[in-house]
């Protein structure tokens, strides 16, 4: 079982791998959730804390239901 520091490491990995395999950067996805390219950073790495409405604009943006950031490998 994870706790929840491993879990939002655990998430944010789950959406660069999704990112990267669209093949958007940082900057890109930053400008089509709204937020900045340190925000995404930070969020990928577990530095900061991800909201419901900007997991689901990821989501969207991404084309990725939301359940695929939680399957932890």
């Amino acid at each position: 079982m994870f706790n929840i520091v491993e879990k939002r490491k655990l998430i944010g990995i789950n959406i660069a791998k999704f990112r990267k395999q669209k093949m958007i950067s940082q900057n890109q996805l930053a400008e089509l959730v709204d937020v900045s390219r340190e925000h995404i950073a930070k969020v990928e790495t577990a530095r900061r804390n991800l909201s419901m409405n900007l997991l689901f604009n990821i989501s969207s943006a991404l084309d990725v239901p939301e359940y695929k950031f939680f399957i932890f490998e």
